[in-house]
């Protein structure tokens, strides 16, 4: 069996808005100048601007394949500051239509974590609580004794820890202790597993963690969960973004970082959204919830897939 602690690291032309509709989805540009230092003339990946009603909509009515299941559950994890938290408030942000702090989010500079906790964040549009759960994690730290330990990744992605077991960074959960879960069931289980990358931080990340998050992701390789970044911060490092978030998809420096993203964890271009999370905001914004909307479409789907698979495995 592989042990974190035997893991090894190797490792100018204006341009009009566009209205092109691929199954009711747009690509849409900005309608001021392309600046060719900073973007490129059209988006390099199409993204539903002004749809937001629709996706909401979508995961609100969506139905999960294995009909006994009340719900699949996404671990979120990553560095300490990266925005955990804060990207678990802004999806919840989307479907109550108001910002929402459920997850406790520390605004002092610190370089410790502030979750302690591993707690399981339910989504709810009203009365409903939909078909997906985000479980909040202790952030990762480039020592060895502080921050979760990697195997506490491990085991929460298999089932085993219960609901609010306080994370010890010097020593992982073991069958002995109360907070273990023996015998997980299914909706215990982790069914994909996000990593949360600021783009404004990717290349300052500290080599420890990168060597922890890499050995987290062969583990869930082995489980076969699949894995997802959201690239936190994306309005940070690019200020064509930041002054107008449908610049994101058109954005050089965005790409550039989401292709870092990519090469830096081995996982698909495909499976890194940049995004904006709710920090500064009082109220929800339609381009903002595209974002998110978007990537959480994609995080749920890949987690349904994996569900119907460990089912039809343990049916077997």
């Amino acid at each position: 069996m592989l042990y974190y602690t035997d893991f090894v690291f190797k490792e100018n032309r204006s341009e009009k808005k566009e209205d092109k509709k691929m199954g009711g989805w747009q690509s849409t540009t900005s309608d001021q100048p392309v600046q060719p230092d900073l973007e490129y003339s059209k988006p390099w990946r199409k993204t539903p601007w002004g749809e937001e009603k629709q996706l909401d909509k979508s995961l609100r009515e969506f139905k999960l394949t294995v009909p006994n299941s009340k719900h699949v559950r996404i671990l979120v994890i990553g560095e300490v500051g990266a925005g955990k938290s804060s990207f678990i408030n802004s999806v919840n942000s989307v479907f109550q239509k108001r910002i929402t702090n459920e997850a406790l989010v520390n605004k002092i500079s610190d370089s410790t974590t502030f979750t302690k906790l591993y707690k399981t964040y339910y989504i709810r549009y009203g009365q409903s609580t939909l078909p997906f759960v985000l479980t909040d994690t202790m952030g990762l730290e480039s020592q060895d004794l502080h921050g979760i330990h990697p195997d506490d990744v491990v085991k929460a992605m298999e089932g085993c820890i219960k609901e609010r077991y306080k994370f010890n960074p010097a020593s992982p959960v073991s069958p002995q202790d109360e907070s273990y879960r023996s015998n997980p069931s299914l909706q215990d289980q982790t069914y994909c597993l996000v990593f949360v990358m600021p783009a404004d931080k990717i290349s300052l990340m500290n080599e420890n963690v990168i060597k922890k998050m890499k050995y987290i992701k062969n583990k869930a390789n082995e489980l076969e969960i699949p894995q997802v970044v959201i690239m936190t911060r994306a309005d940070e490092v690019c200020p064509l973004v930041k002054e107008n978030i449908r610049k994101i998809y058109t954005s050089k420096k965005i790409k550039e970082k989401l292709e870092e993203c990519s090469e830096c964890m081995g996982i698909p271009v495909s499976h890194v959204f940049p995004v904006k999370s709710y920090h500064e905001e009082i109220d929800t914004q339609a381009d903002i919830d595209v974002l998110i909307l978007r990537a959480l479409t994609h995080i749920v789907q890949v987690a349904n897939d994996a569900l119907t698979l460990k089912s039809k495995e343990n049916t077997e």
